[in-house]
């Protein structure tokens, strides 16, 4: 069975989306992991319809290389919403919620899955004990005037393991968390980011 593995970018209070691209924050070595995340062709790449959206309106167009590899990898969005055909480039709709086609997917993928932003969709997938990864990049910023959709808001108790963990240098932390199922129903530094990986406790 194919992985399922969620990658989140946060300020240091929780929030997905903010005034300006990476808060201000991003640097070389950001748009260089980007690069290696993306170009692998070992995964799909999943994205909620919003996120879609967002992505198909730039990356396509953007001349800088580091948006090749997006382009060119495999795309799945999951949306009731949208309507087919898909334009960016190898990009398939899959008209299901969530909740019923990322287990199919799971089962079906000869590769693992990735799945970038799309936070409304990966809370509910989260919340349901079908992410078997976390991957959470933190930002030095803390936008309590000024951020919005917090990326953790509404989920129940969920153990994590901690598996690893890097600084970027002038950019931000990544965490790479898999989570447990949930344990309950739902219900400005200056510092140097870091990345961490955890793993299913």
């Amino acid at each position: 069975m194919a992985t399922y593995t969620v990658d989140l970018f946060t300020t240091l209070d929780g929030c997905g989306e903010g005034r300006i691209a990476y808060w201000g924050k991003g640097g070389p070595e950001l748009t260089e992991q980007r690069v290696r995340t993306y170009a692998d062709d070992n995964q799909t790449l999943v994205f909620g319809p919003n996120t879609y959206r967002l992505m198909a309106r730039f990356a396509p167009s953007e001349a800088d290389p580091s948006f090749v590899p997006l382009n060119a990898a495999r795309k799945l969005v999951i949306s009731r919403t949208l309507e087919g055909p898909l334009t960016w480039a190898n990009s398939t709709l899959i008209s299901e919620d969530a909740l019923d086609a990322v287990p199919r997917l799971k089962a079906e993928s000869p590769v693992p899955l990735r799945s970038h932003g799309s936070i409304r969709m990966n809370r509910a997938l989260l919340a349901a004990g079908l992410v078997d990864r976390l991957e959470i990049m933190v930002f030095p910023v803390i936008t309590g005037a000024t951020g919005s959709l917090s990326i953790l808001a509404g989920l129940p108790d969920i153990d994590l393991e901690l598996i690893d963990s890097r600084v970027f240098r002038r950019t931000h932390p990544t965490t790479h968390l898999p989570p447990d199922p949930p344990l309950s129903s739902p219900g400005h530094s200056r510092s140097s980011p870091e990345t961490s990986r955890s793993s299913r406790h």
